[in-house]
């Protein structure tokens, strides 16, 4: 029977300490090994928490499966923030442009809950209000009724 390990690493900069090591350590298999296939799967995923799955099987072989960061790591990684305003509707920490919300839902991919790019723009500008990120210098609110009304339509058509 596989075992499963699931943790939160930094990408690129995962070590053998916690979490890694007291989870992979009873397995028995070369700790150093899982870090470095770890780092050189995350390395693109520099200063944000990725999470990773590590499969040992009984011959203790290991897999290692990359998830995407959450959508705020994306969106704050875009506007170079290292966090959210704590007040997001009164001071905003940053401004994206609808290619970078493009870019974010084309990174997360099927990790949406939408079937199509419209909606999982929204989403990403959701994750936006809570941040105090505007888009294209507007409020959410101010995006939504643009994207209802076909402004981005060139960019936001299609499916995920």
């Amino acid at each position: 029977m596989a075992d499963v390990v699931e943790v939160l690493v930094p990408g690129g900069k995962a070590n053998p300490g916690p979490p890694l090591g007291p989870s992979l350590g009873p397995l028995g298999i070369n700790i150093k090994k899982v870090v470095d296939e770890i780092n050189k799967k995350t390395a693109e995923y520099n200063g944000m928490t990725v999470p990773v799955k590590i499969k040992v099987d009984a011959n203790k072989n290991f897999t290692v499966e990359v998830g995407t960061p959450p959508t705020s790591a994306l969106i704050l990684a875009e506007i170079g923030a290292e966090k959210g305003s704590g007040t997001p509707n009164a001071n905003f920490v940053g401004n994206l442009t609808m290619d970078q919300v493009v870019k974010i839902v084309k990174r997360k991919g099927n990790a949406f809950l939408s079937y199509t790019m419209k909606n999982a723009a929204k989403e990403v500008i959701g994750t936006c209000v809570s941040l105090g990120v505007t888009i294209e210098g507007k409020k959410a609110k101010e995006i939504y009724a643009d994207i209802n009304a076909g402004k981005y339509d060139d960019k936001l058509a299609g499916t995920l």
